[in-house]
């Protein structure tokens, strides 16, 4: 889990979500942790740095954070209208 990986989520051991995350910075004790590396971004990590940030991690590890099970039932529409800054990709 270094910096550029994309990983998945998980929610403890052998456990993994739907949710992808690219390591903004080595986060090495994540490996011993159970997270998943699934890709690497090889090139464009300038883009990367520059994604909205504001909004910080997922709820409840940052009280102002998407809220999860609220992305699983409303979608873009609930990230849309709560999170307005947020950046998106189309493509990979």
């Amino acid at each position: 889990n270094a910096r550029g990986v994309v990983t998945f989520a998980n929610e403890g051991p052998t456990s993994r979500t739907t949710q992808l995350f690219i390591n903004l910075q080595n986060n090495r004790l994540m490996d011993d942790m159970g997270y998943s590396p699934v890709g690497e971004v090889v090139s464009g990590m300038d883009v990367v740095d520059r994604f909205y940030a504001g909004y910080g991690d997922v709820f409840p590890k940052n009280e102002i954070g998407p809220h999860t099970h609220k992305i699983e039932e409303q979608g873009n529409v609930y990230l849309s209208n709560e999170f307005p800054l947020l950046s998106y990709f189309t493509g990979a």
